[in-house]
């Protein structure tokens, strides 16, 4: 196997800054110790030669594709990359014919598939033959959770690997390497903050920020970039949020979880964070539907209702103007009084029906159309509710046979409507006892 230590041929010196600073040995790539330290995962595949397919999840600009890239320096292999949001079948069956012409030479092919989230079931599934086979070592890198996104025959094929968003240091020593590397003034320390701070782990991000600001600051910063000269030159490019990695999953969590903690002031701060970071708001609209009927429920029926307006009026205004009603959802949902109780009603009926199989509907519930069903028992004893007293048939039975009388699926929580909710239906279930206790 070739010295893990030996550089790869250097990119052209009018390369973009992010490629003229790609790691070409193992030593210089900078954060993910934790799989590249010593007797680390991936530490130990480059020093063992046993070269293994994996998946490399971490949010963008962490290192997948420098790493996949060493891979195939250390073991002298054939690299193809394919972006999965640009290629397909096609590009796949060339990936196969190249590496068949390479093993007939005795040489190990690694195919890199980029954003591997993105290929459909048959597109992942096209992969594994070769894999089983051994034509070629398969890595694919993404920024979403691969348990959800990687068809499961495909995973279980592979190994996870799960990448870290570099830390400040790192950032600092990265930042240190671009200034070296293009002779550029300093940055004083607030900028500096700033801008690893927009960067948020992401070295690809403050690469090419930092190139774009020095040539954008030009003669101005011959000494030290500061905060002001940061902002004229970037302006609106300065927002932390990343709509499109993990953090966005994370952000709409942090919401969801302020509103169901009944804390409007930072349900509030998210909705806001998320609107900043150029999230479409018929997005944040259709969360907050989900949590008015999750998280609030029947403890107060209004807040669907509401939700559903708000989002109808977004619909109508737009922004800036229709971002006011979502956000009177948002404080509405934060403190009206919460239950999951028909959410976790709904799960347990679903368990309960999948265990249980397919049971027959009693005669008694059954359409009658026809006269032949009728002659059938299909509705024969049926009690029609409104001709009973206050329109409840007392004792009837709406379970199939067999079902358990108390059975219980919906347990109303003691907040808000579902208070009375649950008056009522313990008067009614008095009722039902008593009547079959008469039988």
């Amino acid at each position: 196997m070739p010295d893990l230590l030996s550089a790869a041929e250097p990119p052209a010196s009018d390369a973009p800054l992010a490629e003229r600073l790609r790691p070409r040995t193992l030593d210089e790539v900078i954060g993910q110790q934790h799989l590249l330290g010593p007797g680390k995962p991936l530490r130990a595949a480059f020093e063992s030669g046993q070269l293994h397919s994996m998946i490399l999840w971490g949010p963008p600009g962490v290192g997948k594709t420098t790493l996949a890239r060493l891979m195939a320096d250390a073991f002298d292999a054939q690299f193809i990359q394919i972006s999965a949001v640009l290629g397909g079948v096609k590009d796949i069956r060339d990936a196969v014919e190249q590496a068949q012409v390479a093993r007939s030479m005795g040489r190990r092919t690694i195919v890199f598939v980029d954003e591997v989230h993105r290929f459909n079931k048959a597109q992942q599934d096209a992969f594994l033959p070769h894999v089983e086979s051994g034509l070629f070592t398969f890595i694919g890198a993404t920024t979403e959770n691969p348990s959800f996104e990687v068809n499961s025959a495909l995973l279980s094929r592979a190994t996870v690997h799960v990448l870290q968003a570099l830390g400040d240091e790192d950032m600092q020593a990265l930042l240190a390497r671009a200034q070296e590397l293009l002779h550029s003034p300093g940055l004083t320390d607030a900028a500096r903050a700033r801008l690893i701070g927009y960067a948020d782990g992401d070295a690809r991000r403050l690469l090419n920020t930092y190139e774009n600001l020095v040539r954008m600051s030009g003669p101005q910063a011959l000494l030290e970039i500061d905060e002001a000269m940061l902002e004229r030159s970037l302006g609106e490019q300065l927002r932390r949020y990343d709509k499109g990695g993990e953090q966005f999953y994370d952000t709409i969590s942090a919401l969801h979880k302020a509103v169901r903690g009944s804390d409007p002031d930072a349900s509030l701060y998210w909705f806001v964070r998320m609107l900043d970071g150029g999230v479409d708001a018929r997005y944040i609209a259709r969360r907050l539907v989900r949590m008015a009927s999750e998280d609030i429920g029947l403890a107060d029926p209004r807040a669907l209702r509401l939700t559903l307006d708000a989002a109808q009026t977004y619909e109508r205004l737009g922004s800036p103007e229709g971002e006011l009603a979502l956000a009177e959802a948002v404080v509405y949902l934060a403190i009206a009084p919460k239950s999951n109780a028909v959410y976790n009603a709904y799960k347990a009926a679903r368990a309960f029906v999948k265990q249980d199989g397919t049971r027959p509907v009693p005669l008694h519930l059954r359409n009658a159309p026809t006269r032949l069903m009728k002659d059938l028992g299909y509705s024969k004893g049926y009690r029609y509710a409104h001709d009973e007293d206050d329109a409840f048939a007392a004792g009837e039975r709406y379970l199939p046979d067999g079902v358990p009388d108390d059975l219980r699926f919906y347990d109303p929580a003691p907040r808000g409507l579902e208070i009375r909710i649950g008056e009522k239906l313990e008067e009614l279930r008095q009722k039902n006892e008593q009547s079959r206790k008469k039988r």
